[in-house]
């Protein structure tokens, strides 16, 4: 019993800071799409600062979580939450990375002339910006369907990006003079897009977390399917163990 209370405790203290350095990721992310917007090459210059934190803080949760595994041997629910801590950490470690690259970009477009943005940033970040505050809330209050709304967002982030992309090489083509912007921002778009496919791999974690199920590499589809989405088509998958 007194084994059972102490595992409890840790597994608090894991989840106060998984979702301490989650803030500081989501805050580094709204600060570098501020970057680009303000064209503000000190503030890239913080995002980096707060990235080196992040990476410490990476690095001390998984040795938490390793020394949880090896005094407690969890398992079922617990194991389950530990795991998916696990990687939840590694994915807002990757995504603060993220947000370092957007902030350096941004530092570069602010010594260039000032160009139109050849997509739709302010829907692809804020779309991004809600993807990892959704994932991250669908963590807190272990809601699976939330979680799903997040997995069946990626798409339309990837739509931009893709739409980007095809804009860059269509104006490559017609105008040169803009190239160093454009390459800039396109590589500021994919760096969005990634922010949102790890946002989606803590969905699918949380997913995880919550039934037990693993559901990585479903397709549009079998999401709805599985939240009861009217939009889905077909009939949803049998039971696992049928």
């Amino acid at each position: 019993m007194h084994q059972r209370r102490r595992l409890s405790r840790e597994i608090e203290k894991l989840k106060r800071k998984i979702l301490s350095i989650s803030a500081e990721v989501e805050n580094m992310v709204r600060l570098a799409v501020g970057c680009v917007v303000e064209r503000d090459a000190e503030t890239a210059q913080r995002v980096g600062d707060l990235d080196k934190e992040i990476d410490q803080a990476e690095v001390d949760l998984e040795e938490e979580v390793l020394k949880i595994l090896a005094l407690y041997q969890p398992v079922a629910v617990d194991l389950r939450f530990i795991v998916a801590v696990l990687k939840i950490n590694n994915d807002l470690e990757r995504i603060g990375d993220l947000a370092v690259n957007i902030a350096q970009r941004a530092a570069m477009l602010s010594t260039l002339p000032h160009c139109e943005v050849p997509f739709d940033f302010p829907g692809m970040a804020a779309k991004s910006q809600w993807m990892l505050r959704s994932s991250l809330d669908a963590l807190v209050n272990l809601d699976t369907a939330l979680a799903y709304e997040v997995c069946d967002a990626d798409d339309e982030v990837d739509a931009i990006n893709h739409q980007m992309y095809k804009t860059v090489i269509a104006g490559l083509g017609a105008d040169t003079s803009l190239a160093d912007r454009w390459i800039l921002l396109l590589g500021i778009s994919r760096l969005l897009e990634r922010i949102a496919d790890h946002a989606t791999n803590i969905a699918e974690d949380v997913i995880y977390l919550t039934t037990g199920e693993i559901v990585r590499h479903r397709t549009v589809e079998e999401y709805q399917r599985a939240v009861g989405d009217p939009r889905a088509v077909g009939d949803p998958p049998p039971p696992r163990n049928s």
